[in-house]
C-alpha cells in the first residue's frame, strides 16, 4: 500500500496562509448604496483626483515580507516574498525558514496555481471552479489594488471619471469614506486621509457575520512616491475575530525586471483545491 504524503508543519502553516487570504476576498456585504453613474459632483471629482494622484504607481514590484497569522488557538509565521507585474500576473513565494521555499502561489487575471513542493503536488484552476471551493468575491484586479493600497470597484479593471458616482461619499475634516456595493449586495468601504491617501478597505457581510478589515500604515517616502510597509488584514465573524495577517514589508523595488515564472515538475502530482482544504481538516 502507497504511502499517504505527510503534510508537514510549515506546509500546513503556508496553506493556512493562503486560506485565510482567499476567504477574506470571499466576504459579503450588509447594506447597498445608491448607484449613480451620472452628475458626478465637483467634490467627488476632486476627491478621486487626488486618490489616483497619491496611489502608488508601478508597473512590477517586488517585495520582500514577513507574514504573521493568527487563527483561533494557532499562531504562524513566514518570509513570503511578492513578485507583481501590473495587470497581469502576481505571485507569492513562502519561504517559512531559510529561504527555502515550500509554495508557491500564482494569481493569473483568469486562474490561480500553486504548487506545494514538500508533497510534491500542484493546483491549477480557474476562479470559475475555484469558487466551488472557495466563495472568492472579487476579481484579480482588485487583489492587485488591495496589495498596494489602491481603491477600486469590485469586479471591474480600474475606476473611470464616469464611474465616480457610483461611490457614496462622507467627508469631514479628517477623513473621506468612500462606500460602493456590487451585484452581490458586498459593500466596501474605504477611508482615506485629509491627503486622500488610503488608510483601510472594509468589506461588509449582507448578514452582518463577517467583516473584513485591511489597514494600512507606516508610510514611507521610496521615489516620491508613499508605500504602506504594514498591512493588516482581519476577519471578525459576529464581532469575534476568525482570523489576522499581517504583513510588514523590508523591501521593496518598483519597476525593476521581475521573472514570474511557474514551471511545473513533471513527477508532482495535480490535485485540487478541495483536496487541499480536506487535507487541512483532517
Amino acid at each position: 500500500m502507497q504511502n499517504k504524503p505527510h503534510i508537514r508543519p510549515q506546509t500546513i502553516s503556508a496553506l493556512s496562509l493562503l486560506l485565510l487570504l482567499l476567504a477574506l476576498a470571499g466576504c459579503r456585504t450588509s447594506r447597498t448604496v445608491a448607484v449613480r453613474e451620472a452628475n458626478v459632483s465637483k467634490e467627488a471629482e476632486a476627491f478621486f483626483f487626488s486618490v489616483r494622484k497619491q496611489a502608488f504607481h508601478y508597473r512590477t514590484l517586488s517585495a520582500r515580507t514577513r507574514v504573521e497569522l493568527n487563527l483561533p488557538g494557532k499562531e504562524l509565521s513566514s518570509r513570503v516574498d511578492i513578485r507583481m507585474i501590473k495587470d497581469s500576473v502576481f505571485q507569492l513565494s513562502v519561504q517559512p525558514f531559510a529561504g527555502i521555499e515550500v509554495l508557491r502561489v500564482e494569481f493569473g487575471i483568469d486562474s490561480v496555481k500553486v504548487i506545494d513542493r514538500m508533497n510534491r503536488r500542484y493546483v491549477l484552476e480557474s476562479y470559475a471552479d475555484l469558487k466551488e471551493a472557495v466563495p472568492v468575491g472579487f476579481n484579480f484586479y482588485n487583489l492587485q489594488a488591495l496589495f498596494t493600497n489602491q481603491i477600486f470597484i469590485p469586479g471591474e479593471r480600474e475606476i473611470t471619471p464616469m464611474q465616480y458616482g457610483r461611490f457614496t461619499l462622507e467627508q469631514d475634516r479628517a477623513a473621506t469614506r468612500a462606500r460602493i456595493s456590487d451585484a452581490m449586495k458586498l459593500l466596501y468601504a474605504f477611508t482615506a486621509d485629509g491627503e486622500e491617501k488610503l488608510l483601510s478597505t472594509n468589506v461588509a457581510d449582507p448578514s452582518d457575520h463577517y467583516l473584513l478589515q485591511w489597514q494600512y500604515s507606516d508610510f514611507r517616502l521610496m521615489e516620491e512616491q508613499t508605500f504602506p510597509m504594514h498591512m493588516e488584514a482581519k476577519l471578525l465573524r459576529d464581532g469575534t475575530p476568525a482570523g489576522e495577517m499581517n504583513l510588514t514589508f523590508s523591501r521593496i523595488q518598483r519597476d525593476v525586471p521581475v521573472v514570474a515564472s511557474f514551471p511545473i515538475p513533471e513527477r508532482y502530482k495535480r490535485i485540487t483545491w478541495a483536496e487541499i482544504i480536506k487535507g487541512l481538516g483532517s
